[in-house]
């Protein structure tokens, strides 16, 4: 039995991750989906707690009918070295076969651990991605079409959108801050 690793931040979980969970699965008979960074939240780039994130994706993966027995999320905080950060994954989670993932650094440390790193079949990259989801919000436009219906419902219901326009606004007056005022 294979047993997958895919590790996000799902900031929040679009159609991209749904299409590369379901992807994933076609190959491998398990997933552990691995949300990282889970120790920040209510930040521009991380407006979402690791809960809220495994809401979003318990949500959607149930409404795409994946049997919750194919996968487990796992929330796992980022280390304080790049070094030990495969080592503190592998404290957290069970053994795994094979690692999905296209981000370079994730890659790397875990390629050096001595794992075969697959890269993920990117569906649409550009229009599913959450910079352009969080963007979109930011500039008031839909962005329920980039997002599985549960994930906009969950959104919705914790005042997602006026958080993300709130650290907008906060992070430019910081900003402005760290300047004294001066350009």
């Amino acid at each position: 039995m294979t047993l997958a690793l895919f590790v996000g931040r799902f900031q929040p979980f679009h159609y991209g991750h749904l299409y590369a969970v379901e992807t994933i699965l076609k190959e491998c008979d398990n997933l552990i989906i691995v949300v990282g960074s889970a120790q920040m939240s209510h930040q521009h780039d991380n407006p979402f707690t690791a809960g809220e994130r495994i809401e979003m994706i318990r949500a959607a993966l149930n409404s795409a009918e994946i049997p919750t027995d194919r996968y487990m999320i796992i929330p796992i905080p980022d280390a304080n070295a790049h070094r030990v950060w495969v080592s503190a994954v592998e404290s957290q989670i069970p053994r795994f076969d094979i690692v999905y993932s296209n981000q370079s650094l994730t890659k790397r440390l875990l390629v050096e651990a001595g794992y075969e790193v697959r890269p993920i079949d990117l569906y649409q990259r550009g229009k599913f991605e959450a910079s352009e989801i969080r963007r979109r919000i930011l500039d008031g436009e839909d962005w329920s079409e980039l997002v599985p219906l549960e994930v906009h419902r969950i959104v919705q219901e914790i005042e997602g959108e006026n958080r993300i326009r709130d650290l907008a606004v906060s992070d430019s007056v910081n900003h402005e801050n760290d300047n004294h005022g001066i350009p």
